[in-house]
């Protein structure tokens, strides 16, 4: 199921109302060895902010862990927001100064740049990146653990607002 040459990531948010409480995932597959799973909630925030920190998130462990041997990352998200966003109008955007088309400012402004930050980061470091839709919901199991990461950090009581935590960290035996 996962290349042995590249790292894999999905990506979810949630959100309680939008905006209202919500929470994001990461599943990080290092070529089908190990993975990590992380979460984090928001007190306030809306689905767009936290399916973008879910990618934030998972290429800052990819930064954090390090490349190693490997070359690409292939990040998997169900939210079209997202992947528009990063490949194609956020090129606008940066010679705009961060306005659309009509001149507006950019909406969650300081999450594209953060997720351009880390982009680049990871592209300095020898990263390939290649960006991929997943259906929401259509028994991928590994979209479908990111959903239910996203959905337990924004129902969970006791995560405190901006707390991101690691639920899973091993070898990978399917999702669980």
């Amino acid at each position: 199921m996962f290349s042995t040459d590249m790292i894999t990531i999905y990506t979810d948010g949630s959100s309680r109302g939008n905006p209202g409480r919500g929470g994001f995932a990461s599943i990080v597959v290092f070529g089908g060895e190990t993975h990590v799973e992380l979460g984090g909630k928001f007190e306030h925030t809306t689905n767009n902010k936290m399916e973008l920190k879910g990618v934030i998130e998972a290429l800052k462990m990819v930064l954090s862990k390090g490349l190693g041997k490997y070359t690409k990352v292939h990040v998997n998200s169900d939210s079209k927001y997202v992947l528009q966003g990063i490949q194609t109008w956020i090129h606008g955007w940066k010679k705009n100064n961060w306005r659309t088309a009509s001149k507006a400012p950019v909406m969650n402004q300081e999450l594209w740049q953060e997720l351009d930050e880390v982009r680049n980061s990871v592209v300095k470091l020898g990263g390939e990146i290649e960006w991929s839709y997943v259906k929401g919901h259509s028994d991928n199991k590994w979209n479908e653990r990111a959903d239910e990461i996203a959905t337990l950090c924004a129902d969970d009581e006791e995560m405190l607002d901006g707390e991101v935590k690691v639920f899973y960290e091993g070898g990978v035996v399917g999702v669980r």
